[in-house]
């Protein structure tokens, strides 16, 4: 999808997943990435005939990404303890690095009552792709006896990353991106053997 899109059209999907990013769906509107591309309110709604239109393909395409990098994780690494640590490291290091604090599609979560159903339809494919990922993650290194599951690994997959998304919000409630490491890492021992 993304080699079909103009330089343009990439250009305002940036700034959108940098917009969501800050403040959510409701927080940003065409004017505001009308400022940030320098172009008009209608060229954007030339590319992006709406709102909902740009906020989806931003998630589709955060979506695709997230997938791709997973399956990265699982050919370089091929194994689970390391591929959870790498997951977390990532988000380390786009929080400590500003280049992105939160998921965009836990902040769209947040909003899943208020955003446009086809928007909310990608939201919650995206937590199904992770906690998918997650419980075969989970479940890999349970059998190779790296990790020790209290429950169901798709339990312990959704609170895996229910525990990494709070340790995003708190690391942006506290103003500190240290926290985010912190409770991460503890996420990891709780599910880790070694523990």
């Amino acid at each position: 999808m993304k080699e079909q899109l103009s330089p343009k059209a990439l250009e305002i999907l940036a700034q959108a997943r940098s917009l969501l990013e800050a403040g959510g769906y409701n927080g940003f509107s065409y004017a505001d990435v009308s400022a940030r591309v320098n172009i008009s309110k209608a060229s954007i709604h030339h590319h992006f005939p709406s709102k909902a239109d740009l906020v989806r393909t931003v998630v589709v395409l955060y979506r695709a990404e997230a997938r791709e990098g997973l399956a990265l994780l699982d050919r370089q690494l091929g194994d689970p303890l390391k591929e959870l640590n790498a997951y977390v490291d990532y988000w380390s290091s786009c929080i400590a690095g500003g280049t992105s604090s939160f998921c965009i599609c836990a902040m769209l979560a947040a909003e899943a009552p208020l955003i446009p159903t086809e928007i909310a339809d990608e939201v919650r494919g995206h937590f199904e792709d992770m906690s998918g990922w997650l419980t075969l993650t989970l479940e890999k290194g349970a059998a190779q006896g790296q990790l020790r599951l209290q429950s169901s690994a798709a339990d312990e997959a959704k609170a895996f990353m229910s525990s990494v998304h709070g340790a995003m919000l708190a690391a942006r409630g506290l103003g500190d991106a240290a926290t985010f490491a912190t409770l991460a890492r503890l996420a990891i021992a709780r599910v880790s053997a070694a523990a």
